[in-house]
């Protein structure tokens, strides 16, 4: 029997039953500001910060705000698109569902895959600086430095990394609910962090006491950078930098009123993070620089971790307050993140894309339990394999997901010029949020996929590590899509009822299970 999403929670007998959407998830659980940081927390903006500032210099020198705000541009073309087809839509399978309406099984499958490398590629990434800045907090904690050495023990970290990853499986398994209570807390903790290193940073600046460049408005002009493999290569970190927004269409399903609050939180979400990149960025510059030598942003021993190296000459005794802030940021993130892989592939099993075992949903917690230890049972294994491949594998698995996030986002803006291609012209709003958008929004991002996948190639690109005389970025971006293509043959020959059309067309309603 077909069940309708959107109602309350009933009465049962003395217990609360949780109305359910018709794949099992709990509705009506998320209201805006929930969704927000929710959002937020995916993006993670102090591990950002602290993992992509110094490699986005070595790009594009001081040019920070300048990619910032040119990937922001088609990020946000493309969160307009996810608006679109959420309210059009909503389902958790997000960008699978919407492609595969628009495109096809085939092409929807893949944009799947993509978005599920994606999120397995920065869930091994998030886990790696947790260790990192866990044993740099116990250094600081304990006044032990040696301690922080400890990250460098490949057996040690690569323990710590999987308790971490455990204990993120362990909250998300517990649902949604759970999910929102430990976000309210990580989240306010660390933009309150972040908050304070930036104005300490820029009192310390006026202060005379720092050894960075005086602020220019040159930073923010693009055409500034030197050659367009540059400019690709920072846009590729810049748009990484601002992916993780579209969890909040993920969890459409559990919003309260998910067609349109999703969206709006989405967009809100990528705002608000604009303005704390562009200013924490412009205060890092002006604090440390763009040198290879001391504090500079250059400097190898710091561009991995930025702010291992600037939180004690910028936050002086609160300095661990900082390594806490962007252990939290991980923690959360990495808790958050798990969210949106273990949906995608709720509603892959849902649609018979996948074995329907990943369509089991806990009656308890309402929540895709056997999806979630999935996900991090794959992101685990994914990182104890990239640790032992390659002695820099922060930057590779960044670089790499660069490529991953163009591929499908850039896909789904596409979609929804394809879906809605019937009413494109029918009113001045349609041809802006329908056609125009998400247009240029894909094709933007599809040039940045196309550009990084070539300079990729070359083994210098990222940490410098190869395969066989490949670049591993190169390796692990193009190798994993490709490695979901053979995948998809082979769940095509075991169950052909998703590609064959009988469980997903453009058709087919949204939160109703398909006859």
């Amino acid at each position: 029997m077909n069940r309708q999403a959107g109602r309350h929670p009933r009465e049962n007998h003395g217990r609360e039953y949780l109305e359910t959407s018709a794949k099992g998830l709990a509705t009506g659980q998320l209201g805006l500001l929930a969704i927000v940081v929710i959002g937020i927390s995916t993006i993670a903006p102090a591990y950002v910060l602290t993992s992509t500032l110094g490699l986005t210099v070595a790009e594009i020198g001081v040019h920070l705000p300048a990619i910032f705000i040119v990937g922001f541009i088609p990020m946000f073309l493309v969160a307009l698109a996810y608006k679109e087809l959420n309210a059009d839509s909503p389902d958790s399978g997000t960008t699978f569902t919407w492609v595969t309406k628009a495109f096809g099984p085939f092409v929807g499958w893949m944009g799947g895959w993509g978005l599920l490398a994606a999120n397995i590629i920065v869930l091994s990434n998030l886990a790696g600086v947790a260790v990192d800045f866990f044993y740099l907090f116990l250094a600081q904690l304990t006044g032990n430095p040696d301690l922080a050495d400890l990250t460098a023990n490949k057996l040690l970290n690569i323990l710590t990394c999987l308790a971490f990853m455990g204990l993120a499986v362990w909250v998300s398994c517990r649902g949604i609910r759970t999910t929102r209570s430990v976000q309210y807390v990580l989240v306010g903790f660390q933009l309150l962090v972040l908050t304070w290193y930036t104005v300490q940073a820029f009192a310390r600046i006026a202060a005379g006491n720092a050894s960075g460049l005086a602020f220019s408005w040159e930073w923010f002009n693009p055409l500034g950078i030197e050659s367009f493999s540059a400019f690709a290569a920072g846009l590729s970190l810049s748009i990484f930098a601002f992916w993780g927004w579209d969890v909040c269409l993920t969890v459409s399903e559990e919003a309260t009123n998910g067609r349109r609050t999703s969206g709006l939180a989405a967009t809100i979400a990528a705002v608000a993070i604009l303005v704390i990149y562009l200013l924490g960025s412009i205060a890092t510059v002006m604090f440390a620089g763009v040198g290879d030598t001391g504090l500079g942003l250059n400097n190898p021993d710091n561009s991995e971790n930025v702010f291992t190296s600037l939180a004690t000459p910028v936050m002086g005794p609160f300095a661990i307050l900082l390594s806490l802030a962007v252990l939290s940021s991980c923690g959360a993130s990495l808790q958050s993140t798990f969210v949106s892989p273990a949906r995608t592939l709720l509603a892959m099993g849902y649609y018979r894309a996948l074995p329907q075992s990943f369509a089991k949903v806990n009656p308890r917690f309402s929540s895709p339990i056997y999806a979630t230890i999935f996900a991090g049972v794959v992101s685990a294994a994914f990182y104890v394999l990239m640790r032992i491949i390659s002695e820099n594998v922060l930057n590779d698995t960044i670089q790499a997901l660069g490529l991953m996030i163009c591929f499908y986002y850039g896909l789904t803006a596409l979609a929804c010029v394809w879906y809605f291609r019937a009413s494109l012209f029918s009113s001045v709003r349609n041809f802006i949020y329908r056609l125009c958008a998400p247009l240029l929004g894909g094709i933007g991002l599809t040039v940045v996929f196309l550009q990084t996948a070539i300079d990729s190639w070359d083994p210098s690109f990222g940490s410098g590590s190869e395969l066989f005389g490949v670049g591993l970025v190169f390796v692990i971006g193009i190798g994993i899509l490709l490695a979901g293509a053979l995948v998809m043959m082979v769940f095509y020959r075991r169950n052909p009822d998703f590609f064959t059309g009988r469980t997903l067309t453009k058709d087919t309603a949204s939160l109703v299970i398909p006859e």
